[in-house]
């Protein structure tokens, strides 16, 4: 069983604690929302979890190992989509899909780059550079990396950012899906969500 633990988990700025120590865990089926002000900490902890930034103190654990002893089968496990969407301009949609899950170690097929992108609205764009695309498209672009996606733990820093309300629906019911599917989703989100189920809350305060 899929099982993401944080203990004890802190975090410094300027040599001062960014926010109070966390410790939760979140099973299969699960979802957590991060909530907290403007500079609070909500990315640094994302970051921390994902293993991308070094905590103060605590640590992560995946599957009751800590993510530094199951590096490789972690990261095949998550899937992250942050403030920096990490897609190149010069490419197209479906380049750039096609390119960010072969490094995720899971490959797609340039008809199902375009199916997932076909379903974030994006069919008539899939083809052109990303560089015309508007914000609200290109966070379009990497969010259909979900819709591709084999990891269970799903981590997701402000993903209704620019999107219409149309394009909320259409993520909510995709989340919920992964859900259904005993995925595991930690996010951030300064907006309300339904997810068809209860979601738990963390707050970070000083």
């Amino acid at each position: 069983m899929s099982q993401l633990q944080v203990i004890a988990l802190g975090c410094e700025r300027g040599g001062r604690p960014l926010f109070a120590t966390q410790s939760f865990s979140l099973e299969a089926g699960q979802a957590m929302h991060i909530e907290g002000d403007n500079g609070s900490g909500k990315t640094s902890l994302l970051r921390m979890v994902c293993g991308l930034s070094q905590p103060a103190s605590g640590e992560v654990r995946w599957g009751g190992q800590a993510i530094a002893e199951v590096r490789s089968a972690f990261f095949r496990d998550l899937l992250y989509v942050g403030h920096s969407l990490g897609l190149k301009d010069e490419l197209s949609a479906v380049e750039n899909l096609q390119t960010v899950s072969m490094l995720a170690g899971q490959p797609v097929s340039r008809e199902q780059a375009f199916q997932a992108l076909k379903s974030q609205g994006l069919g008539s764009r899939a083809h052109l550079p990303l560089r015309v695309l508007s914000q609200g498209q290109k966070r379009r672009v990497a969010l259909a990396r979900l819709q591709v996606s084999k990891a269970k733990l799903w981590v997701l820093d402000e993903p209704f950012v620019a999107l219409d309300g149309a394009a909320v629906q259409a993520l909510q019911l995709v989340l919920q899906a992964h859900l259904q599917q005993d995925g595991l989703l930690l996010f951030t989100s300064h907006q309300g969500v339904h997810l068809g189920r209860p979601v738990l809350q963390r707050t970070l305060t000083p």
